[in-house]
């Protein structure tokens, strides 16, 4: 049996993902759907899929659910929740919620439910439409027993990396990032590298990698996302990236990260020690795609 499904295709900095309004449209497995619809070949082609639902409860507005290309699901996904900031408002709008008015714009605040807990995005909007999107990302996290090893960390190695790799930096953003800095990024092969520290016994829920050179104009970062591969773009690891970068005194407290896809800026903020991410969300197109729901099971006698 099969039922047809409406899509949204975004992206964030060409991070891009297939987006689903759950309220509208069930997705009977999610993880077998990311898998077929992310595809670039066969399917819609996409890093990963992500349902946006109705909030359960009162202290959030919205859900977030990420799969990624593989089937695995996220816990968190900046460039995503960038996205669902401007699909709802764009989409769902008009609705009541908090509103800042000044100098031609306003600022509407969503609160979104993650599997990391409630993010706060700040939508900049011009002529009702959103311009650029804030997110709270909250307090980055140095020590997560879940997620690194330390003393397996002192011996993570990459091949090409010529034992750099073991001086990289753990940040977690609600999911694990290793941070390696390096003299010439453009020079890493990332798809090897990447595959290899992402598997690696130190990180126990595998993790994502982050090449980073410093620059003038900025942090240049090539990103091996966990589950999905080489992206153009990751919102969470651009933020470990900053702060990996101010914590070792090679940037201060905001940076720019010029990632494939685009450029995000950083504030790792003094007064209350979040990471906020300001950056855009794009709209590419959308359609309907067949999703094969399981066989019904059998009837039993009587019924």
């Amino acid at each position: 049996m099969k039922q047809r499904a409406h899509f949204t295709k975004m992206h964030g900095c060409g991070n891009d993902y297939i987006y689903v309004d759950t309220s509208l449209y069930n997705i009977e497995d999610p993880s077998v759907a990311a898998i077929a619809w992310s595809d670039r070949h066969k399917g819609i082609g996409s890093d990963g899929l992500v349902l946006i639902g109705r909030s359960p409860i009162p202290e959030a507005d919205f859900t977030m659910r990420i799969f990624n290309a593989d089937g695995s699901e996220a816990m968190m996904c900046g460039n995503a929740s960038r996205c669902v900031g401007k699909y709802v408002y764009e989409r769902t709008h008009p609705w009541p919620l908090p509103c800042m008015e000044g100098n031609g714009y306003h600022e509407t605040v969503i609160r979104l439910l993650t599997l990391s807990g409630i993010k706060l995005l700040f939508l900049h909007i011009v002529n009702d439409i959103v311009k650029s999107i804030t997110v709270d990302m909250g307090a980055p996290v140095f020590e997560e027993p879940r997620q690194y090893n330390p003393t397996l960390g002192a011996r993570v190695y990459a091949p090409s990396l010529q034992g750099r790799a073991g001086g990289g930096s753990f940040i977690s953003m609600g999911n694990p990032h290793y941070v390696i800095f390096v003299d010439d990024v453009d020079a890493i092969d990332v798809a090897r590298e990447g595959a290899i520290l992402e598997h690696h016994p130190a990180f126990p829920e595998r993790a994502n990698i982050e090449f980073a050179e410093m620059r003038p104009d900025g942090i240049r970062v090539r990103v091996w996302e966990r589950g999905s591969g080489i992206t153009q773009a990751c919102g969470t690891g651009a933020c470990a990236t900053a702060v990996a970068a101010c914590k070792t005194g090679r940037a201060g407290h905001t940076s720019r990260i010029l990632m494939d896809g685009g450029e995000l800026e950083i504030e790792w903020r003094e007064s209350d020690g979040h990471v906020y991410m300001t950056g855009p969300a794009e709209f590419v197109f959308e359609g309907e795609i067949e999703q094969t729901l399981p066989p019904a099971p059998p009837c039993k006698g009587g019924e």
